[in-house]
């Protein structure tokens, strides 16, 4: 699913909370809730013609800037496909907030 923003750029959304992707990191949730979290693609797959993520890293950080980077994890966790790793991430975000 695709929500517009006011650049009227599609954005991907999941669960409600949008994905930003940087490299092999992902984004996910909204920079002014107390947490995000970070899922870093660790390998790849071979698929038919497609290459798909395969260990993902799934980090909760907290978005205070005060904190210090070790202090900002709040839960970590490694999962063996991004589609696992987005489930755990938003159970996570909601149990969280």
């Amino acid at each position: 699913m695709a929500a517009k923003t006011k650049k009227d750029e599609k954005t991907l959304v999941y669960r409600g909370k949008t994905l930003i992707r940087s490299g092999n990191t992902i984004y996910y949730g909204n920079t002014s809730d107390p947490f995000v979290a970070c899922l870093q693609c660790m390998d790849a797959q071979e698929f038919s013609d497609m290459t798909l993520p395969g260990k993902v890293t799934i980090q909760i950080l907290a978005t205070d800037e005060n904190l210090s980077p070790k202090d900002r994890v709040k839960k970590k966790t490694e999962k063996n496909s991004l589609y696992e790793a987005l489930n755990i991430a938003s159970i996570w975000l909601e149990r969280v907030e």
